[in-house]
C-alpha cells in the first residue's frame, strides 16, 4: 500500500525543510492517512460481513492489530457504520477531508439513528465536516443527529438521563477517581460551575494549590459535607430562538460548553423555577445576535455581555470552551487605540489569549464579528460568530 522508498525519502527531506513546507507535509500526510483509514475501515466491515457480525471479529481484530477490546469493538462498528449507513462522510475520508477518529465521532453520534434516518444526517453533514476538528464534527454530527429524528433525540436523552450513575475507579499509588456518569447535563454543568469558582476563590486569597488541585479538593469537601470556599450563584447559559422555546419548533438547543441538546430538554431546563429568561435580538434571516435586553447591567457590564453571546464560545478558531468562561481581549491593543466597544473586543480562553500573543499569529477582527487568524507559517483560519438559530428563509409570522 505504501512505497517504503518513497517514504524514507520524504523523512530525509524533512529534515530540511522550514517552518512552512513542515506545516504542508503534515497536511499531506494526514490526508494521505485518512484515504488509508477509510481503507481499513472498509476491510474491517468486510470481515465483519464475512463473519456475520459476531462478536468475536471485534477479539480477533483486536489481536491482528493490536488493540484493546473496546477500541477494536469501535472501530469495527465505525466501519459498518461508513460502508452501510454514512456513505458520503466515508467519501470524505476518501479525499482526506475527514480523519479517521473524526469519523468515529460522526458514527457513534448516529449510532442511534434508523438506516433511513442515518443518510439523511450523512447528507447533511457532508458540506459541514471539512476542516473541522472532532469535537467540531462531535458536535455537528449530535446536532444533524437530533434534526434527522426529534422524537428519538428526546427519548434518547430521556434514557440517558434515567442510566445516570456514580461510579468509583481504584488507581494505583493510593488513589482512586469518582464520576458521575450520565447526569443531567444542566446540574453536572452548575456543579462543576460552583466548584470552579469556590476554588477560584481560594486562589484568589493566597491558597497555592494548583486549580485542578483545589477544584478536586473542594469537589470532594462538598461531597464529605465540608464548605469548600464561597459559595456563589452558578448559571447555566441555553441558547434558544423564541420559536422553539414557544414549541413552535423542535430545533436542537445550544448548551454552553456542552454542545447540542434536544429542543424538549432545554425547554424543560428554561422553566425552572429559578431560570433567569433574556432577551436576545438577533437578525431574522441570519440568526446572529443583534442586541440584548438593557434592563440589568451598566454599559460596561452590558458591552461585554453582548460580545460573550454573540461569540458563544472562544473565538480561536476550532475551540469550544463557552465565552461566559473566556477572557475578553482588544483586537486593536489598548495601547494601539483599541476601543472598548463590540466592533474591537472578542473572546478568548485564557489558553489562546496566551497564543495571541505568541510571535507570527496575527489576528482581525471585521465589523461583523468574523475574525480572520493568520498563523506564523502563513495560513489563516476564520472563525464566525455562529448564529442563534438556523438561517430562515423568511421571517417568522409574529
Amino acid at each position: 500500500m505504501t512505497d517504503p522508498d518513497r517514504l524514507e525519502e520524504i523523512n530525509a527531506a524533512v529534515k530540511s525543510m522550514d517552518d512552512k513546507d513542515s506545516v504542508r507535509v503534515a497536511q499531506e500526510m494526514t490526508a494521505a492517512i485518512s484515504r488509508l483509514e477509510a481503507v481499513r475501515y472498509r476491510a474491517l466491515s468486510r470481515l465483519s460481513e464475512l463473519r456475520g457480525g459476531v462478536g468475536s471479529v471485534v477479539q480477533e481484530v483486536a489481536m491482528a492489530l493490536s488493540l484493546v477490546d473496546g477500541f477494536a469493538g469501535s472501530m469495527v462498528a465505525t466501519g459498518v457504520a461508513l460502508t452501510s449507513r454514512l456513505p458520503r462522510t466515508l467519501s470524505l475520508m476518501d479525499r482526506g477531508e475527514l480523519t479517521g477518529f473524526a469519523a468515529g465521532k460522526v458514527a457513534e453520534a448516529t449510532a442511534w439513528l434508523s438506516d433511513e434516518d442515518s443518510l439523511v444526517a450523512d447528507a447533511a453533514l457532508e458540506a459541514r465536516l471539512p476542516k473541522k476538528n472532532s469535537e467540531q464534527v462531535r458536535k455537528a454530527a449530535s446536532y444533524a443527529a437530533m434534526k434527522a429524528d426529534r422524537s428519538g433525540a428526546e427519548r434518547k436523552a430521556a434514557e440517558r438521563r434515567e442510566g445516570r450513575r456514580l461510579s468509583v475507579a481504584q488507581g494505583e499509588a493510593g488513589v482512586a477517581s469518582i464520576e458521575v456518569r450520565d447526569g443531567p447535563v444542566e446540574k453536572v454543568t452548575a456543579a462543576y460551575q460552583r466548584i470552579h469558582r469556590e476554588a477560584r476563590a481560594l486562589r484568589n486569597q493566597g491558597d497555592e494549590r494548583t486549580m485542578d488541585q483545589l477544584r478536586a479538593d473542594v469537589a470532594l469537601d462538598l461531597l464529605l459535607g465540608g464548605q469548600g470556599g464561597v459559595s456563589e450563584r452558578t448559571e447555566v447559559f441555553l441558547y434558544m430562538d423564541l420559536t422553539t422555546y414557544l414549541g413552535l419548533n423542535h430545533d436542537p438547543v445550544k448548551m454552553a460548553g456542552h454542545g447540542y441538546i434536544p429542543a424538549e430538554l432545554g425547554r424543560h431546563i428554561a422553566a425552572g423555577p429559578n431560570t433567569v429568561l433574556r432577551r436576545i435580538i438577533t437578525d431574522p434571516l441570519s440568526g446572529q445576535v443583534q442586541d440584548l435586553g438593557r434592563t440589568r447591567y451598566r454599559p460596561d457590564a452590558a458591552t461585554a455581555e453582548f460580545v460573550r453571546v454573540r461569540d458563544r464560545e472562544c473565538r480561536r478558531p476550532g475551540c469550544t470552551r463557552a465565552a461566559h468562561t473566556c477572557e475578553l481581549d482588544h483586537s486593536i491593543p489598548w495601547q494601539f487605540q483599541g476601543e472598548t466597544n463590540v466592533a474591537d473586543l472578542v473572546t478568548y480562553c485564557k489558553r489562546d489569549h496566551r497564543l495571541k500573543d505568541e510571535p507570527g499569529w496575527i489576528y482581525r477582527l471585521d465589523a461583523d464579528g468574523g475574525l480572520t487568524l493568520t498563523t506564523p507559517t502563513g495560513q489563516t483560519h476564520v472563525s464566525t460568530p455562529p448564529p442563534l438559530h438556523d438561517p430562515r428563509p423568511e421571517p417568522p409570522p409574529f
